[in-house]
């Protein structure tokens, strides 16, 4: 069995565009930070020019994961005190840039309405200078969240088998559909014990989804638990470049493989 599918249903951008994924989770505690950076180094690793950037100005760590000290973030962008371009920290053993977000400042939901329409607007606008966008979106379901993962050309959404996960990985696809009708939407399962176990997580999620709100939502890729991921956070490494050949590390590089097919002349 397969880790992921052939291909997501990553629809074309537009032609002026780069494609922006958001990543979610509805609860902490999923691996979420952890899987957008993973993603953005195996996006990267195909030749893509990336941008990560951390959506949470609340509980922001993509930084903190990565051992990193950025001159700018996403708060002096959205001031105005520096244009995104330069804001941007390169991760040259990662091979992608960083816009980091800024822990301590309060969440988007208390941004006010004209600052978190340019925390909205700064996705397109990167989009236009980087040729794939990962944004981690802050764990939770608050307007400013959704209005984020709306503007995005594919939502995956990262669950484990733990029924508060579930439970919150179906309100985000619910919601989702809601603001977002027709969109793109993936399921992630992480921290699986094996690939049997995973599928079964996936299944619990996607009936859910096709009784209750009646679309199918397509498996993006399990991801096994695997005790070198907990090794490569501690040290403040990508898992990739610290453990190029974990398994976790290879089921994220066929989840990558896979949103690369997705997109035709990707």
């Amino acid at each position: 069995m397969s880790a992921s599918l052939a291909a997501l249903p990553l629809p074309l951008s537009a032609p002026s565009r780069g494609r922006i994924i958001a990543i979610a989770s509805g609860k902490g505690g999923v691996g979420k930070t952890w899987f957008a950076i993973t993603l953005a180094q195996a996006l990267a690793k195909r030749g893509r020019r990336l941008l990560l950037l951390d959506g949470d100005l609340g509980l922001a760590n993509v930084d903190v994961q990565l051992g990193l000290s950025p001159a700018h973030d996403i708060g002096a962008v959205l001031a105005g005190r520096v244009a995104l371009p330069q804001a941007a920290l390169h991760l040259p053993t990662a091979g992608f840039d960083i816009l980091a977000g800024r822990s301590g400042s309060g969440s988007l939901a208390a941004l006010d309405p004209a600052a978190l329409d340019a925390a909205v607007a700064l996705l397109p606008d990167a989009a236009t200078r980087w040729q794939d966008v990962i944004v981690d979106l802050s764990a939770g379901l608050d307007s400013a969240t959704r209005r984020m993962a709306a503007s995005a050309d594919l939502l995956l959404v990262v669950a484990t088998d733990e029924p508060t996960s579930l439970t919150d990985a179906y309100a985000v696809l619910k919601l989702h559909q809601q603001d977002a009708p027709g969109s793109a939407v993936s399921i992630v399962v992480n921290q699986a014990q094996d690939l049997s176990s995973g599928r079964h997580t996936y299944e619990t999620l996607a009936q859910a989804a096709r009784r209750f709100l009646r679309r199918e939502v397509p498996l993006a890729g399990i991801i096994r638990r695997d005790p070198k991921v907990k090794e490569a956070i501690r040290n403040q490494a990508p898992l990739l470049t610290r453990h190029p050949s974990s398994t976790a590390g290879n089921d994220v590089d066929r989840i990558a493989e896979a949103i690369s097919k997705g997109r035709p002349g990707a």
